[in-house]
């Protein structure tokens, strides 16, 4: 199975591209890229960015697409308007599922989406999105509103999925408790995915790292809850075990699912 991400290069090696193709390896997906940005980044933080031209992206996406038999499509980090319109005319004309991992600020605070590209994003590429994975502070980004308790992420993934998108998961790693737990809606139906919460700082990548494991098992085949739960267990095993690796938010552990998914229990429930 082959699959495209579309994102931003971390110098560094724990999150974007990087992060995408080790994931998609370990999965047994094979990775291709078009690369959006180039990034000056290590584990303090992100020290600058070097947009790749709009025409070179679509010319990567359109190349790749032309030779292989791609069956899922990752996007992280896009960067800007122009880049996310001729990524959606080209997405617009496949028929392949679409996850958009909507990468907005780094973790050391570093805008890695302009601010005029959010509504682009929106109106251009949620139409054709199968699964969207925000985190807290990404869906107050937009929806506008504050989320504080669950009430908020309800109301926020229903605005969400209104914008287009198939399916909204609200990662709760921005939310204080003993469990780490992540909401999914649909129109149809919504449940949750919880596992235990780890006291670490080397969390970095930790959602380009999800959305790659989700990519890589819809790729595969499986069916989108069964691939949200396979990528939970992905990144919780990524994040229990980490490399410390760096001086600061250090990459999770890429290597840590193979031959130990089976002893990684997730809780899921309805909502």
């Amino acid at each position: 199975m082959i699959a495209l991400t579309i994102a931003g290069s971390d110098s560094g090696g724990g999150a974007g591209i990087q992060a995408d193709v080790k994931t998609f390896q370990e999965l047994g997906v094979f990775g291709t890229t078009a690369i959006t940005a180039l990034t000056d980044q290590n584990t303090l933080g992100v020290h600058g960015i070097f947009e790749v031209s709009p025409r070179f992206v679509q010319q990567q996406v359109q190349t790749v697409l032309d030779d292989f038999s791609i069956k899922a499509i990752k996007t992280g980090m896009l960067f800007s308007t122009e880049i996310i319109e001729v990524v959606a005319k080209i997405i617009q004309q496949q028929n392949i599922p679409l996850i958009v991992d909507p990468v907005m600020v780094a973790k050391g605070g570093a805008n890695l989406l302009q601010d005029a590209a959010v509504t682009t994003l929106i109106e251009k590429l949620f139409p054709y999105t199968t699964i969207c994975t925000p985190n807290i502070p990404e869906a107050e980004l937009l929806t506008g509103r504050r989320i504080k308790e669950v009430k908020d992420i309800e109301e926020a993934a229903q605005q969400i999925l209104q914008m287009g998108v198939e399916c909204v998961i609200i990662k709760g790693g921005h939310l204080d408790g003993e469990q780490a737990t992540d909401r999914v809606y649909t129109r149809q139906h919504s449940f949750s995915i919880s596992t235990p919460r780890i006291q670490t700082k080397d969390t970095h990548g930790t959602g380009c790292t999800f959305s790659a494991a989700l990519t890589a098992n819809i790729a595969k085949g499986l069916s989108i809850k069964e691939s949200i739960i396979e990528a939970k267990k992905f990144i919780h095993l990524a994040i229990s075990t980490p490399l410390h690796i760096g001086n600061g938010h250090g990459p999770t552990n890429h290597f840590a699912y193979n031959g130990q998914q089976g002893i990684c229990e997730v809780v899921v429930s309805g909502l």
